[in-house]
């Protein structure tokens, strides 16, 4: 099994050397994100769900920890390690209240983020190994996972059933009654939800627009986001932004 991780560093060299040096000293990593200030953090965070993010603290936009804070109010629980040139307490505080593994201080040789990264990567692993031992490792749950992250990654282009199953090897009728037997709900639906629930986290944000939220999360049409949006949560993308701002969602 290999781990998804994210690097997010406003440093250009610190960032690059780190994702060149493990894409050639460790074979944990599967895919490697990058992320140059905060808020493209948080949208590679909801795009790609990381299960790992080496995280900077200052950046800019958003810091490191608005960036953990916006991954737990999306329900993501990634192996998160800060590397920061602060040597402060109030960050590490921060930084363990929200999940933080390590606390990493700048200037850090490659080697010991390469050794910390591939321990925590090891933990990651052997967690989910353990989980697919003791019975989610089926046949049909490893299908409807796989379709799961390739959703998840994939939620903002123009899915398609037959796209999905096409990606899994299997038919897409075999992959419909997946989804009703395993998710009781059919495809398209559970596309809608994880694609509502993204547009969440942006609403929540308050720097976008709509349409432009409908767009980011793979709607073609605001006015069908905008329906399905209150078809699954009960309230209009307008009237969901306004109520988390005045704490009444």
């Amino acid at each position: 099994m290999s781990v998804k991780l994210l690097v997010a560093d406003d440093e250009d060299t610190i960032r690059r050397g780190v994702v060149k040096y493990l894409q050639l000293h460790t074979d944990r990593f599967d895919k490697i994100y990058e992320a140059e200030n905060g808020q493209e953090a948080i949208d590679a965070v909801l795009k790609f769900q990381p299960d790992m993010i080496l995280l900077d603290v200052q950046m800019p936009l958003k810091n490191g920890i608005e960036v953990m804070k916006e991954a737990i109010k999306a329900g993501l629980n990634p192996v998160i390690i800060i590397l920061s040139g602060y040597d402060e307490f109030k960050y590490a505080q921060q930084a363990l209240k929200y999940g933080a593994k390590e606390y990493l201080l700048k200037p850090t040789r490659a080697t010991d983020i390469l050794e910390c990264l591939n321990r925590l990567a090891d933990k990651y692993i052997g967690k989910e190994e353990k989980i697919k031992i003791t019975g989610e490792g089926k046949q049909t749950n490893h299908l409807v996972n796989q379709a799961f992250e390739y959703i998840a990654e994939n939620y903002a282009e123009n899915l398609s059933l037959a796209e999905v199953a096409e990606q899994l090897g299997i038919s897409g009728g075999y992959l419909s009654s997946l989804f009703n037997q395993n998710v009781h709900c059919g495809f398209v639906d559970y596309i809608n939800t994880v694609r509502v629930d993204r547009a969440c986290c942006y609403l929540e944000q308050d720097y976008l627009k709509t349409y432009e939220i409908a767009y980011k999360v793979g709607f073609n049409d605001e006015k069908y986001f905008s329906k399905v949006f209150k078809k699954i949560k009960g309230v209009s993308p307008k009237q969901y932004r306004i109520g988390k701002r005045e704490g009444l969602v």
